[in-house]
Order: structure tokens, then sequence, then C-alpha cells
């Protein structure tokens, strides 16, 4: 098992630094993408189940957007880019940054799709999804989790 920088193989840090190791940043990051996009389609459906459409769908999308980064946070920061030269706070704000940028394509493509194309809701989103991972990988390594020092 690989150590922790700061704490030993016995902690949560170190016992997390092996799956980027074995399976290298970039297969990591679209695993937990993969993730992520799991957890946001889902808190979606169940939103559009449980209001039976009594709630705009761009509301549920902002929710649904906001719950899934306040899971998924952790994944990033502990395993996929093993930050811990950054506050917890600090990290999760430029993360949120750089996951607005979907939620603007988000609020943006939806309406497009779905009211003006006649996409499906759920396919719409699925289409939106299937964009984002490229942009927010490079902007997340590139500053999200950069280490201080390192420019």
């Amino acid at each position: 098992m690989l150590e922790s920088k700061t704490r030993g193989p016995h902690t949560v840090r170190g016992a997390w630094a092996a799956i980027p190791a074995l399976l290298g940043q970039r297969i990591t990051y679209l695993l937990a993408g993969a993730m992520t996009a799991g957890v946001y389609y889902a808190l979606l459906v169940v939103g559009l189940l449980v209001t039976k459409n009594a709630v705009p769908y761009l509301f549920l999308v902002v929710a649904g957007h906001l719950l899934t980064v306040l899971i998924v946070y952790p994944l990033y920061r502990l395993v996929v880019f093993q930050a811990h030269g950054i506050g917890w706070v600090r990290g999760y704000l430029r993360f949120y940054a750089v996951g607005l940028t979907f939620l603007g394509a988000s609020a943006v493509g939806l309406p497009i799709l779905v009211q003006i194309a006649g996409v499906p809701l759920l396919a719409a989103q699925a289409l939106i999804i299937l964009l984002n991972p490229p942009l927010s990988y490079a902007v997340n390594r590139a500053w999200t989790f950069r280490e201080p020092g390192n420019a």
C-alpha cells in the first residue's frame, strides 16, 4: 500500500492513494466522473418523479447539481487529485466554481434542446453530461486541485 506524504499507510488518504497509482489519474477521473453523472442523473430523476412536474425542471437541475457537488467533492479531493496542500473549503469553492460551468451549460442548453428542439429532458441532460468531462478535467487539474506553489 502507498503511504501518504503526511500520514501513515493506515489512514484514509494512504488507502485511497493506491487507486490513481494503479489506474492513472485520467482513468480515475473518468470513473469518478461516471459516478458523478450517475449521482446527478439519479437525483434529477428522483426530483422529477417526486415533484410530478409541479416544480420547474431547471430548479431541479440546480438543486441536483448542488447536492451532487456536496456528495462527490471528497472523492475528487482524496482519490482523484489527492489534494492536501489546499484547504477543504477553498478547494470546495474552486470545485464548485468549475462545476458552475456544467450548471451553466445545463441552464442554457436544456431549454434549447427541450423546448426548441423537442428533445426529451433526460436525453437532453445526458447529451450535456457527455460533453462536460474534457473541459472540467483540465480546469480541475490545473486550478482547483493545484498544489500551492505549483503554477
